[in-house]
């Protein structure tokens, strides 16, 4: 998603590309300058404050940051419960708030979150606002974190922090002039999706697709359309919120029609 996200949304731009796979990031970093992109790439640890600050202070000598867009994240899949809240809960906390200090004015910036965050979960109020505004660092400390041992639970509340996240520092980004939402995909065709629907779990999975409104797998472009749109001008009134875009899982589910 964020190759595809970056293709689209570079042209014309400087496009500082970071990823914690430096074989990975070369390849992205290789691909885009082939095609003829303006691109620096630059490895970063999403859950280490002093990697994320080094990516937000690299990029800002580079000019005006305009558009981030943070797609870094693992599924239940591919790691254990505390990689999960590490990458997927701490990371997204650091990056908004590193990238919150050095956006510029009339910028904006999306974080990939997940339908995930949008099935039922139980949280309190209180539970909530420390999800909202705790420290980066402090939120693997919060007992209700710390007992997660299933890597679906941790993926479900991360994604759902995320949501949480985005709202509460949609003003702090707003006292700089920027915009901040967040996207949350359905089921995408893309190494990640592959892997949850070859999993243990790949039986739920497909049925998902089946019982959606739209019957498909979504593609990147899916996204990439969406982080566009979220990204542009045309989105200058939209801030805080999420853009669920899922082919319609969450409507089934939520009405009764699926897993009923």
């Amino acid at each position: 998603m964020g190759k595809v996200i970056a293709r689209r949304q570079g042209i014309g731009k400087t496009l500082v590309i970071a990823d914690y796979n430096e074989q990975a990031l070369r390849a992205v970093v290789d691909e885009l300058k082939a095609d003829g992109h303006n691109v620096i790439g630059h490895r970063v640890d999403v859950s280490s404050r002093e990697s994320v600050s080094g990516l937000a202070a690299g990029a800002a000598e580079l000019g005006r940051i305009t558009q981030v867009a943070h797609t870094a994240g693992l599924s239940p899949a591919q790691a254990p419960a505390q990689a999960i809240l590490a990458v997927d809960l701490v990371g997204v906390a650091l990056v908004l708030e590193e990238f919150g200090n050095v956006v510029s004015s009339g910028g904006a910036g999306v974080v990939i979150a997940s339908m995930a965050g949008h099935m039922p979960m139980e949280l309190s109020a209180e539970q909530e606002r420390e999800l909202a505004g705790t420290g980066a660092e402090d939120l693997l400390a919060l007992p209700y974190v710390q007992s997660i041992e299933y890597p679906a639970v941790a993926y479900q509340l991360s994604k759902r922090a995320n949501h949480i996240r985005v709202r509460a520092l949609a003003r702090q980004w707003g006292a700089r002039g920027a915009r901040l939402n967040s996207i949350s995909p359905g089921v995408v065709s893309t190494k990640m999706g592959h892997q949850e629907l070859a999993s243990e779990t790949g039986a739920v999975t497909k049925a998902m697709i089946d019982g959606s409104a739209t019957r498909r797998i979504g593609t990147s472009d899916d996204i990439a359309a969406a982080a566009a749109f979220l990204l542009g001008t045309e989105a200058s009134y939209i801030t805080g919120t999420d853009l669920l875009v899922d082919g319609g899982v969450v409507a089934a589910v939520r009405s009764g029609q699926l897993f009923s």
